[in-house]
């Protein structure tokens, strides 16, 4: 994926039923690099950086849920990238590494001259984040292509969620493309203009239908990843 100040590598890794997208941003200019939420192989990330010709100067967590953070650790103590969680996140679930930083809503990092901006989106988790490039949004369980993140784990809330979908909308240009953490049958990179005519969860205009649709029951394959 292809952008003027920035390259975007997008590459599936695996566990058991797990599936998990991991993304690596390379600023043109300054060949600084960043992986958003590496998870579950370690060897097939550092053969993606080696091949890329880059490291990664930053590790972009969008929630601090296992999957989404399980190789964090391993390449820190490699390459000891800087690490970026919102605060909120941190602070409910108590999660640490070393060279973790705290960010807040509408905080903006600089990755060489790509500027990247972070939006708090709790739902999924208290302080689920999602990362704004000029093309991308990195949205980890937030959104999906096809939907939005369960709201029944601990920290879990449908009432934020439905906030975090109506503050994507208000924020996020309809041609940005969408970059979801899991897949279940259309791949990432999909405009947002896309998720607005197709995802039910961006057609839902009252709140109090949003929760009852999105906490009913018998939802099936939740995790049916692909």
């Amino acid at each position: 994926m292809e952008n003027k100040a920035y390259r975007l590598h997008q590459f599936k890794t695996s566990s058991l039923n797990f599936i998990n997208y991991n993304y690596i941003i390379i600023d043109k200019v300054s060949g600084q690099a960043a992986i958003v939420d590496p998870s579950w192989d370690l060897e097939l990330i550092v053969r993606t950086f080696e091949h890329l010709g880059v490291q990664p100067a930053s590790i972009l967590l969008t929630h601090s849920h296992m999957d989404h953070v399980n190789m964090v650790n391993p390449l820190v103590e490699r390459y000891d990238s800087q690490v970026f969680m919102s605060a909120e996140e941190i602070n409910f679930y108590g999660f640490r590494c070393k060279n973790l930083n705290s960010v807040h809503d509408f905080d903006v990092l600089n990755l060489g001259f790509t500027e990247l901006t972070f939006l708090l989106t709790p739902g999924h988790t208290v302080g689920g984040m999602c990362f704004l490039l000029t093309d991308h949004l990195f949205t980890g369980d937030t959104i999906f292509i096809e939907g939005c993140g369960a709201c029944t784990s601990n920290g879990g809330s449908p009432e934020q969620m439905f906030e975090s979908i109506c503050k994507i909308k208000r924020t996020v240009k309809p041609h940005v493309c969408i970059c979801p953490g899991h897949s279940y049958g259309k791949e990432p990179g999909y405009p947002l203009s896309y998720l607005m005519h197709n995802n039910i969860y961006f057609q839902i205009e009252k709140e109090e239908y949003f929760i009852q649709f999105r906490m009913r029951n018998n939802q099936k394959n939740l995790l049916h990843f692909k």
